[in-house]
């Protein structure tokens, strides 16, 4: 009767797997702070997005690793065309064609030396407009490489505005965009940055959002529209349902929501312990996501939770 009757369902086709891919290494490596997660090889990242496609998931977000030596300040494996995220990328459209929706993060915080998500200045600070030029540069060689989706998520002012016009104007003009649209400067982030090896001294809160605002986000959401996002997205998911559901109830682009590993990591740490029944509490929480407005769920469960999906 419960199913017959229930107001939101959650499809595997709603869910996005996010995965990082690590320059260097022969066998996949346990991220730690996130049980369950690995930073992967060129060769088990093609399993992994096999598996994904098997389980009816629709996309793979990735992130790539490059090793410490060649970070530099301006984050030079991001534009290399042999750089690793260009090369998984490649290796994943070889591996699994159109089956699934390839996306790539567009930013610098994984390859820059500092770890932030842009260019600095000479005072340290996080330079916007030389920054969206290696934003452009990066969204050449991702779209070159293969990718079906750009992710540029470093919150740069006119991000969007420039990642299309640069990929327009190299013949990628059915390359989409997924802005992240309100991305908050948020303590959840934690467990990430062991897995993208960050390099990160002090915090993001010059260029990513205050978590006491809402407003804030509106309007970022009409500038990406109006700088030609496909699609929107609220980071993280959880803690700001309310935003996921102002956000949604204003635009008539699908709307993504990032369950971020922070979020993850609470769920499985708790459940390590005994505290919360892990399987019950991870579909909870994506249909509480799904219920807020969202159409697409990023999610480190998003293999598993398809695959129980489609056995419910």
């Amino acid at each position: 009767m419960r199913r017959m009757v229930a107001e939101t369902r959650v499809h595997p086709a709603d869910l996005i797997l996010p995965a990082f891919v690590r320059e260097g290494i022969s066998e996949p490596v346990a991220i730690e702070s996130m049980p369950g997660v690995v930073q992967h090889t060129r060769d088990t990242l093609k399993k992994a997005a096999l598996e994904a496609v098997e389980a009816g998931v629709s996309g793979i977000m990735l992130f790539g690793v490059p090793l410490d030596e060649k970070k530099d300040a301006v984050g030079t494996p991001g534009t290399d065309p042999d750089g690793i995220l260009q090369v998984a990328i490649r290796d994943v459209r070889a591996e699994v064609g159109d089956e699934l929706i390839v996306m790539s993060d567009v930013c610098l915080d994984e390859t820059t030396d500092h770890g932030h998500c842009g260019v600095l200045d000479a005072q340290g600070r996080v330079d916007n407009d030389a920054t969206l030029e290696r934003y452009a540069e990066m969204a050449q060689v991702q779209a070159d490489a293969g990718a079906h989706v750009l992710g540029p998520s470093g919150m740069m002012d006119g991000q969007v505005g420039v990642i299309r016009d640069a990929l327009d104007q190299t013949g990628h003009e059915d390359v989409a965009i997924l802005a992240y649209t309100a991305k908050y400067s948020s303590a959840f982030y934690g467990p990430f940055r062991e897995a993208v090896a960050s390099s990160l001294k002090g915090d993001r809160k010059t260029y990513q959002q205050d978590p006491a605002n809402v407003r804030e986000s509106l309007r970022e959401l009409a500038l990406d529209l109006e700088e030609g996002a496909d699609m929107v997205m609220v980071k993280p998911a959880g803690p700001y349902l309310d935003v996921l559901a102002r956000v949604a109830a204003e635009v008539d682009v699908p709307v993504a929501a990032y369950q971020i590993s922070g979020e993850y990591s609470m769920v499985e740490a708790a459940a390590q312990r005994g505290w919360i029944d892990r399987d019950k509490a991870m579909m909870e929480t994506l249909a509480g996501i799904k219920r807020a407005g969202a159409s697409m769920i990023l999610t480190y469960w998003a293999v598993e939770a398809a695959r129980q999906l489609r056995l419910s």
